[in-house]
């Protein structure tokens, strides 16, 4: 193969000829490594990879730098759950989906290396696929979902894995909605906020100070926008379009997917207006 060229792997001493089937274990390993499970996983063909495939690569001159870079962010309020999310990559495609629709009731954002953030989308959109068909049409709960991706992610602590999750959905009363985050360091934490990527802080600093549990649905939808907005112009790896849903005890729907440079022309009766007239208002910090 031309990554196990590129690699070095072809010249170690046990990756020379033809494997030899002889030993009935070393047939088994290959049909479990080979076959559709998506919870096995081929390992490299040396020990212990966590610690030594650092040194292959130094040994080889090969940098493995995975660069990383979105916005994502969601949080709870009277009136349901706001997710938003941008669409560029760190390979700067504009047209990444981002915000996952698991079920009829349970969405997610993605954030980190998109080979993790697909894979593992894939596996927990068919999981709640299956649970439905085998539960009598009846959805899987948030916190379901979130402890089945949670105890997963613990199983490759240490492995290189990087991918972050905000799951939000609503359970049976009486806990109502949920919105949780999950990272590939083992964390899953529960909470009315979040905001995971690279351009996360910026969007931060737009929600803590704009944040109100009563706001209306309109202000809500600004909110995010105005963060997700303020992401991308301090964020050279976020982009492309807005992507914005609404999720109710009733179901989720998208708002609106639009391209955030409009944003910028969007002002609604209720923003707050920043010009300041009197010179003498204006601090300066030296």
């Amino acid at each position: 193969m031309a990554l196990e060229k590129m690699c070095g792997f072809n010249n170690l001493p046990f990756r020379r000829g033809e494997p030899n089937f002889e030993f009935a274990d070393m047939e088994m390993q290959m049909a479990k490594a080979t076959s559709n499970n998506p919870y096995n996983f081929m390992a490299p063909p040396f020990d212990n990879p966590v610690m030594n495939l650092n040194k292959i690569l130094a040994q080889k001159n090969i940098k493995l730098n995975l660069a990383h870079g979105t916005t994502t962010l969601g949080f709870k309020y009277r009136g349901g759950i706001v997710m938003c999310a941008d669409s560029q990559t760190s390979t700067s495609d504009l047209r990444s989906k981002k915000i996952m629709e698991l079920d009829n009731c349970m969405l997610g954002t993605i954030a980190g290396c998109a080979g993790d953030c697909v894979h593992w989308h894939r596996v927990l959109t068919s999981e709640c696929r299956l649970y439905r068909l085998q539960n009598g049409n009846n959805s899987m709960t948030i916190t379901a979902a979130s402890k089945f991706i949670h105890n997963i992610v613990n199983r490759f602590l240490g492995m290189g894995l990087s991918m972050g999750l905000i799951l939000a959905g609503y359970d049976p009363h009486p806990d109502g909605s949920k919105l949780i985050y999950i990272s590939n360091e083992g964390d899953r934490v529960e909470g009315n906020l979040f905001s995971i990527g690279s351009g996360s802080t910026y969007a931060l600093g737009v929600l803590d100070s704009g944040y109100n549990w009563n706001m209306s649905d309109e202000e809500a939808f600004f909110l995010a926008r105005r963060a997700a907005y303020n992401a991308i112009n301090c964020d050279p790896y976020s982009g492309g379009s807005i992507s914005l849903y609404h999720m109710t005890e009733n179901g989720w729907k998208v708002i609106s997917i639009e391209n955030c440079q409009k944003f910028n022309q969007i002002q609604p009766e209720y923003a707050v207006p920043m010009d300041v007239e009197d010179d003498d208002e204006l601090m300066l910090l030296e």
